[in-house]
């Protein structure tokens, strides 16, 4: 009877944590807006199916095993005599776990290798190439063939594959778009890519996933799918209206802070790339304590040079035209 009580018990605690493990309906990756978001949620779905038959079947077994072998009058006294056990039921439980495990691994391989090229039924559309550098702790885009530059929101033309080129100015982190797509690392002095396409207009939300310090968590971005029509609109007002992008004000841009959003005329691949390992870089000595970013000596380094081209120390400050909240005096502007 104590047993019996004991499972019921078990069970009706088991139930409300059930339930509630599903109670966040705000699941943005459930509600995919382009082909490779779509790509990840069947396999999520595939994966959410296998875990689904291999718990029903374990608390079916725990049930019906428990029942069925509990203790009762008629048997308690019971002593089961000793068995080597069963090459029978071994065999299957080894081969259950195998079976799954590929069942697994061949859509999941197939998912990987999907995502790493242009998404199916868009591969006669030329992809527009965009630059994604992370900075601590912001984002900055570059349009190469647009000639402009972005912080903390980038502008795709929807319907369109767009292929972006991740790197880093300092610390790894993820870039990540849950409505349309998987995360991928940024990494200094690396490269990777990721193809997003957004089948139709819309707003999507970006941010890192990887911890790098206390600001990691407000480090979102915003990804502003638009018409073609509407995304070469707004290229062209950029190139008229936005300010000119100096290589002292991106140099200001990689201090470890927040900022707004910003826009430039020009972009700073004609500078440098963070992906390039031959390329010129920008050091920050003793920049990075526990505490994060305390006004210590900014240095800008060349390859190949042995003495500092600029030193700001202390007392210097951001560029007249941005400060380093992000507010603008003529500098750069929010565009949409």
């Amino acid at each position: 009877m104590k047993s019996k009580k004991g499972f019921w018990i078990s069970f009706m605690a088991l139930v409300p944590m059930l339930l509630l493990s599903g109670c966040d309906t705000n699941m943005v990756v459930f509600e995919p807006q382009g082909p490779a978001a779509r790509e990840i949620l069947g396999l999520i779905n595939w994966s959410l199916v296998l875990m689904a038959l291999v718990v029903v079947v374990v608390f079916g077994l725990f049930g019906y095993i428990v029942w069925k072998y509990r203790e009762r009058p008629e048997n308690k006294d019971y002593e089961p005599p000793e068995e080597h056990g069963s090459t029978a039921l071994e065999i299957i439980w080894t081969v259950i776990p195998i079976i799954i495990v590929i069942a697994l691994t061949i859509p999941t391989v197939k998912s990987i290798y999907n995502l790493e090229k242009v998404p199916k039924g868009y591969e006669n559309k030329k992809p527009i190439t965009i630059n994604v550098t992370s900075a601590d702790w912001k984002w900055i885009f570059s349009y190469p063939e647009q000639g402009i530059e972005t912080v903390n929101y980038v502008n795709i033309p929807a319907g369109t594959p767009v292929k972006f080129k991740l790197t880093s100015a300092g610390t790894m982190q993820s870039f990540w778009v849950p409505a349309l797509g998987g995360q991928k690392y940024t990494m200094s002095k690396m490269e990777t890519q990721l193809y997003l396409v957004a089948d139709k207009p819309g707003s999507y939300l970006g941010r890192n996933t990887n911890f790098n310090g206390k600001g990691y968590a407000d480090m979102e971005f915003e990804v502003e799918s638009k018409s073609p029509q509407a995304f070469e609109k707004w290229v062209k007002d950029v190139k008229r209206t936005a300010p000119k992008l100096t290589e002292k004000k991106y140099i200001n841009l990689l201090k470890p802070t927040h900022l707004g959003r910003l826009t430039f005329n020009g972009d700073h691949l004609v500078w440098i790339n963070h992906a390039d390992m031959n390329s010129k870089t920008y050091t920050f000595p003793e920049m990075y304590k526990v505490h994060g970013y305390q006004g210590h000596i900014f240095k800008y380094k060349e390859k190949d040079q042995s003495h500092d081209s600029m030193k700001m120390d202390d007392s210097m400050k951001m560029d007249d035209s941005m400060n380093m909240d992000g507010n603008k005096d003529g500098g750069g502007h929010d565009g949409h």
